[in-house]
């Protein structure tokens, strides 16, 4: 693909992956999403390729390794998850749009926000329970919430570009209209 070609993350790599997940199967769409993160003094990166497929959703994810001690040389991690276009619950866009007052019908603001939910991860928090008095010093279990791993991607015209958002629309559109065909 291009797109991986594009986004210059360690493309080569990138693209392997994603053929390897793919198994020969073409590809009806496709959104490349590159995103740097900044943790404490280190730059990451970390891009995400989302493919669409007649059957799958595919999902590639490649990340800098960190490792602690630093090793000698560079490392990246790369994973796909192949989930069948049935197991996908949900397809969820959130667009920004600037002096709403304003808005021009079809125009869909300047950035949104791409969430996916397929249901295969959750995360589960925990926190110690307590009660309301302040002197209790018994044991009142634990607490907690339970959150879909899904997967959330920004895109922001000004910092992608206005093709890229495009793209993206066009990508979830696509991904909708083949969940909702199952």
């Amino acid at each position: 693909m291009s797109a991986i070609d594009r986004a210059g993350y360690y493309p080569a790599l990138v693209a392997d992956v994603i053929a390897a997940a793919l198994v020969g199967e073409p590809i009806e769409n496709h959104l490349v999403h590159l995103e740097t993160t900044f943790d404490r003094d280190v730059v990451r990166r970390h891009i995400t390729v989302l493919v669409l497929t007649r059957s799958r959703l595919l999902i590639g994810h490649a990340d800098d390794h960190a490792d602690d001690p630093p090793a000698p040389e560079d490392v990246a991690t790369a994973t796909t998850e192949s989930i069948p276009l049935s197991a996908v619950r949900g397809v969820m866009l959130t667009h920004v749009v600037e002096n709403p007052q304003d808005y021009v019908p079809g125009s869909l603001g300047r950035e949104i926000t791409l969430t996916l939910g397929w249901g295969t991860v959750a995360r589960l928090d925990l926190v110690p329970a307590s009660c309301s008095d302040p002197e209790c010093e018994g044991d009142h279990g634990y607490e907690g919430t339970i959150t879909g791993d899904d997967i959330a991607l920004r895109i922001s015209a000004t910092a992608d570009g206005s093709d890229a958002l495009s793209h993206a629309l066009t990508f979830a559109r696509d991904l909708s209209a083949a969940i909702g065909q199952g």
